[in-house]
C-alpha cells in the first residue's frame, strides 16, 4: 500500500475528516488559504499543486493553459474551447458546472433536503418572500464541486440576472460527511443568490452559490467586486446582465456547491439522481 493510499484511507474516516475540516478556526483558515494560494513563487506554487494532486484526482489535460502562476491560478483555470459541449435544446436547462449531484427532486411546499434526514426550508436559504413563493413546490438540484473539478459556472439557459443577494455566514465544509452532521448547513454558510429570468418567458430560475471552508470567495462577471468574507457592501445588488446558455457567469476561488431552483411544472432530466457525476452543459432540468 502506497503512502498516498494510506493517507487517503485515513482522511476518508468520517470522524477524522469532520474534525480536520470543521473543528478548526474556519474563517481564519479560509482567509489564510486565500492569501497563500495566490503566492506566485515557483517553489511554493509547485509544492502546493503537488500536494493538491496527492489528495485528489486533479486532471489538467482539459485546461486552456499548460502552466499556472500560482495554485489559485490553477484552481480557477479555464478549459480549452470545445471541452464542454452545451445541450442546445430549448426545453432543457443545462448544468451550470461540473459537479456531483447531491440531494435533488421536488420541494414539498418550501421544504427540501441537504441530505437524507436533514431538511431545510426555502425561507431559511433564500430569505426573500417572492423568491420563496416562486419556487414553492418546485424542483431543485444540489451540485457539489470537489476541489479538483473545474470551478467556473455558466448560464443554464438564455437568461438575465436580475439581482444578486449576498448573505454572510459561516464557512462549514459542504462535503457529504458534514451535510450528515450539521443541520441546515447551506443556510448557515456564506452564499450568493443569483436571481435569473429565462429570456423566453421570464420564468424564474435561481442559482445559489454556497461558499465553504477555504472557499469563501465568489466572483461574478456582472459585479465589479468579489463576494467574500471581507465584503461590506450592499447585500442586495441589482443587475441587468444578459447571458446565452453556456456563457460564463463567474467562478469559485476553490470548490463548493451550487443549488439550482426551478418553478413547479419543471422536472428533472432522466439522468439526474443522487451521486451522479455531471459536466457543465449536460441536461439537468426540463422546462414545461
Amino acid at each position: 500500500m502506497t503512502v498516498r493510499t494510506q493517507l487517503l484511507r485515513i482522511f476518508a474516516q468520517e470522524d477524522i475528516n469532520f474534525l480536520l475540516t470543521n473543528r478548526i478556526p474556519r474563517r481564519f483558515a479560509t482567509q489564510f488559504v486565500g492569501w497563500f494560494s495566490r503566492i506566485e513563487q515557483p517553489l511554493v506554487r509547485d509544492l502546493s499543486i503537488g500536494l493538491w494532486r496527492l489528495f485528489s484526482d486533479l486532471d489538467l489535460r482539459e485546461a486552456k493553459e499548460s502552466s499556472f502562476r500560482s495554485m489559485h491560478d490553477c484552481f480557477t483555470r479555464e478549459l480549452r474551447d470545445g471541452a464542454r459541449p452545451i445541450d442546445s435544446r430549448s426545453d432543457v436547462l443545462v448544468s451550470p458546472c461540473d459537479a456531483i449531484v447531491g440531494a435533488c427532486g421536488s420541494i414539498a411546499g418550501t421544504e427540501l433536503y441537504q441530505a437524507k434526514g436533514f431538511p431545510y426550508t426555502l425561507e431559511e436559504l433564500l430569505g426573500e418572500r417572492d423568491l420563496v413563493d416562486a419556487h414553492r413546490n418546485g424542483r431543485y438540484v444540489t451540485l457539489r464541486l470537489t476541489s479538483s473539478m473545474y470551478h467556473r459556472f455558466h448560464a443554464p439557459h438564455d437568461c438575465r440576472i436580475k439581482e444578486v443577494i449576498y448573505i454572510s455566514g459561516d464557512t462549514w465544509n459542504v462535503n457529504p460527511i458534514a451535510l450528515k452532521r450539521v443541520e441546515r448547513l447551506f443556510c448557515k454558510n456564506e452564499r450568493a443568490v443569483l436571481r435569473t429570468l429565462l429570456a423566453a418567458d421570464d420564468q424564474p430560475v435561481t442559482l445559489v452559490a454556497v461558499a465553504a471552508i477555504l472557499v469563501a470567495s465568489i466572483r461574478l462577471h456582472c459585479l465589479e467586486r468579489a463576494l467574500n468574507l471581507k465584503h461590506r457592501g450592499a447585500n442586495v445588488m441589482p443587475c441587468a446582465a444578459d447571458y446565452r446558455k453556456g456563457d460564463e457567469l463567474g467562478w469559485f476561488e476553490h470548490g463548493s456547491t451550487i443549488i439550482i431552483f426551478a418553478p413547479d411544472g419543471f422536472d428533472l432530466c432522466d439522468n439526474i439522481r443522487d451521486g451522479v457525476r455531471i459536466r457543465m452543459g449536460e441536461p439537468l432540468i426540463r422546462l414545461p
